[in-house]
């Protein structure tokens, strides 16, 4: 598989014969505690096509996610007391309320967008984390607030909040010609999520990425988990650094990484070429493309791919979860790459 794209047009070793490539083969702020600093601020599957080597999601979801921005208790969603917009309309990641202390701790640090306030616990354990937490805060004038270990819990919508949450601008996405770009010296190294919906899982894959190296990620708009404070808390704060295009169509989006130069690899346990097969494939301008949890990747996704590959399973199960295949995936590439 390292075979190059010839000046006018497609490796063969990706195209079935003259025409397109092959994808078969290859919450309110009343009643707060008082301020320690700061001012106020204003799938297990059966074999076919079609998979990615997902595994769905467990049925039940997290707390918080749940609760979401249409709570019918009326409680203000996060802490701020508007409403989110539904993710589908939305021009921004989300990402308004970031929980966990490794994810408040990296907002704090990337100093990439506006922090309102931190919340932490007052029955909180002694940790350097936290007390790192409260030192950064009050270096950067966001007030923090000690509340009681309830009122956290209430309002937090994940988990374990770990007795720290925090209310900050959402997070933008990166313009897409700009993640795509060429660069002197650099081949672009990026990741393509096909309708992931489970928080979680994004968040891993998010974390994945940053160790790997990864230059961006590319979301669809629609029918597509974004950043909610699971995401954040799953990603251990990679959110903050790892950036993220939103397009309206998948598909288009890899047509265009194809036009620049980009190879588009797709992962597929169905295919009958592998990963490790890469080869000098890897070191070019490369996009892997990781499907939904038990639909894999899409029809119309397929059909963009150059190239499709599947991770070996040796074991009796046929299939990885989206977030350990994207692990496996991102470092071969990165490994090919150093």
């Amino acid at each position: 598989m390292a075979a190059r794209r010839p000046a006018g047009g497609r490796s063969g070793a990706s195209r079935s014969g003259g025409g397109r490539p092959s994808s078969g083969q290859p919450k309110g702020a009343a009643g707060r505690g008082r301020r320690t600093g700061g001012a106020p601020s204003g799938a297990p599957r059966s074999r076919g096509a079609g998979r990615t080597g997902a595994v769905k999601p467990s049925s039940s979801s997290d707390r918080g996610d749940r609760r979401g921005s249409g709570d019918k208790r009326g409680r203000a969603t996060a802490l701020g007391s508007s409403r989110d917009k539904k993710s589908d309309e939305r021009d921004d990641l989300g990402g308004t309320q970031i929980e966990g202390r490794q994810a408040v701790r990296e907002l704090l640090i990337a100093g990439k967008r506006r922090v309102h306030e931190v919340w932490v616990a007052s029955e909180r354990d002694t940790s350097e984390v936290v007390e790192d937490i409260v030192q950064l805060a009050r270096a950067n004038r966001v007030p923090v607030v000690e509340v009681s270990r309830k009122k956290l819990d209430y309002a937090a919508r994940s988990e374990a909040p770990q007795g720290v949450l925090a209310r900050a601008d959402a997070l933008m996405p990166v313009n897409f010609d700009a993640l795509v770009k060429r660069r002197p010296g650099r081949a672009p190294f990026l990741v393509a999520v096909d309708g992931v919906t489970d928080p979680g899982n994004l968040g891993a894959i998010l974390r994945c990425c940053d160790g790997a190296g990864v230059d961006g990620v590319v979301l669809p708009r629609h029918r597509s988990v974004h950043v909610t404070p699971t995401t954040a808390k799953a990603s251990v704060g990679a959110c903050e650094h790892v950036p993220m295009a939103l397009v309206g169509g998948l598909p288009t989006a890899l047509a265009k990484m194809r036009d620049v130069g980009i190879w588009v690899v797709g992962l597929d346990d169905a295919s009958d070429k592998s990963l490790f097969d890469l080869g000098d494939l890897a070191t070019e301008g490369i996009c892997l493309v990781l499907g939904a949890e038990g639909a894999g990747l899409s029809r119309l996704v397929r059909e963009r791919c150059d190239v499709i590959v599947s991770i070996p399973m040796r074991g009796r199960l046929s299939s990885l979860n989206v977030s350990t295949a994207a692990a496996l995936a991102t470092y071969e590439v990165a490994r090919h790459r150093r």
